[in-house]
């Protein structure tokens, strides 16, 4: 396959400025007010495929938000990739701490990305990474390279919990029918240190709500005398883990793929330093559960987190009040084999068991997923390899990431693919935060690289 970086140099401009106009659009899944922006960004990815080459593109309706399809077949008898990405972000709060606004997206030189990166929420997780492909797309039609067949699916509620897509799925199976299945969802080690995701973990998401008095009451006449409900679910929480941060819940860890010596020696090879970790987080030292490094806390180790807590008076001045009600939403990272049903479940009934007198508690599931590992020895996987050493020269490093795509699981199971996931975000590029950015160079970078894949993998199953 010719260099891709002649292409990409010409049309630059037009490739950052195109991404820069879907970054615009505040299409974010968890809040219905921005419903319409939602649908209107599926279309502007349907158009996008359009233009880059595809033959049929269509916006699929589902219960939830569409699902945009396109697809290019140049022979049936060659093999399909499946593209996966989604055009859904979350939600850009808190606000005040974004240095430019979340949806007006501005380039900026950073440490670690000098040729300057797309501030904008979206623009690493995912609308950054999926454009790549399409612009790959573009890249292959354009200049006749083509080798292979291409589908792509791209959702609007992966930031929600994909919901509707096992509906869609179920319902397309022959549509979607694959080779394999190519995601950009994750990211790698460094600009210099290519990377390529092995692993994800499951992941079970529950909201609780522990309930008091029939209604706020005055703290001083009733203070010492009724239960607080923000204070049980403070002491609820806390009990999750003990003084080695490991978390209490009965049979947690019963179902837990525990690595090799040797697995985890491997693991260590990868390049971490841990000052400049804390440096760039500005915390004073790392923390979690004991016995096990910071890079296996965060990939091959269960978790449990407090994503928000909530009750009570949080205006400006004080108000001396015991709340009716306390609320906070939990979720917890899963590894392999434990399956995110029975964790909730677990959760749910533990939960519930150690509350005291005097509160009544509710546990409400959000979603889940299941962890996956793809084996580095399918013929997937070696295309990945030949990939990036074709564009950055170097053999990438084999990793498992702490993040979670619970469909991944859910492609296995329904159209019987292995999953390659080729991230190229940095794990400082902020996402799910505020000041979310992609850098210009990994943008290009992936557009780069793609190319190769298909042209590997088509060379390897032929």
């Amino acid at each position: 396959m010719k260099d891709a970086k002649p292409y990409i140099q010409e049309h630059k401009q037009r490739f950052l400025n195109e991404l820069i106009d879907l970054l615009k659009i505040p299409s974010i899944s968890a809040d219905s007010a921005y419903k319409g922006d939602v649908i209107k960004t599926a279309e502007v990815v349907k158009n996008s495929l359009k233009k880059a080459g595809c033959d049929h593109v269509e916006i699929c309706e589902t219960p939830g938000y569409p699902i945009v399809y396109g697809e290019k077949i140049i022979d049936t008898s060659l093999p399909t990739v499946l593209v996966y990405g989604h055009y859904d972000v979350q939600p850009p709060d808190p606000l005040d701490l974004w240095h430019n606004p979340p949806f007006d997206p501005v380039i900026k030189k950073t440490e670690l990305h000098p040729e300057g990166a797309i501030f904008a929420r979206g623009s690493c997780d995912d609308k950054g990474q999926m454009y790549m492909h399409v612009k790959a797309l573009e890249y292959m039609t354009q200049t006749n390279q083509l080798p292979c067949n291409v589908k792509f699916m791209i959702e609007g509620e992966e930031e929600v919990g994909s919901e509707s897509l096992g509906w869609f799925i179920e319902r397309n199976r022959e549509k979607l029918a694959n080779d394999v299945i190519l995601i950009s969802d994750t990211g790698m080690i460094a600009n210099d240190v290519p990377s390529i995701t092995t692993g994800l973990r499951g992941l079970s998401y529950v909201e609780v709500e522990v309930t008091g008095p029939n209604r706020d009451l005055h703290s001083g006449l009733y203070g010492g005398a009724v239960a607080n409900p923000i204070n049980v679910l403070t002491k609820m929480i806390a009990s999750l883990h003990d003084e080695n941060n490991h978390i209490t819940i009965p049979g947690f860890y019963d179902d837990v793929d525990e690595l090799s010596s040797e697995e985890r020696a491997k693991m260590a090879e990868a390049p971490f330093n841990k000052e400049a970790y804390k440096k760039a987080l500005a915390i004073e030292d790392v923390y979690g559960e004991a016995g096990y490094t910071t890079n296996e806390r965060n990939s091959i180790r269960p978790t449990l987190d407090v994503n928000g807590i909530w009750g009570g008076y949080i205006g400006e001045g004080a108000k001396t009040v015991i709340a009716s009600q306390a609320f906070a939403k939990i979720s917890m990272r899963l590894v392999p084999d434990q399956d995110w049903k029975k964790i909730t479940q677990l959760f749910k009934e533990h939960f519930e068991s150690i509350a005291p007198k005097g509160v009544t508690v509710k546990v409400k599931p959000h979603h889940g997923g299941q962890a996956y590992v793809t084996p580095i020895t399918s013929t997937g996987y070696k295309a990945a390899e030949k990939a990036y050493e074709s564009t950055f020269g170097k053999t990438p490093i084999p990793q498992r990431s702490g993040g979670s795509i619970p469909i991944v699981a859910l492609f296995e199971k329904e159209l019987k693919s292995k999953t390659i996931l080729m991230g190229f975000g940095l794990d400082s590029d902020a996402i799910h935060s505020p000041n979310e950015h992609f850098g210009v160079w990994n943008y290009l970078k992936g557009i780069e690289t793609i190319p190769q894949f298909y042209h590997h993998f088509t060379k390897m199953n032929k």
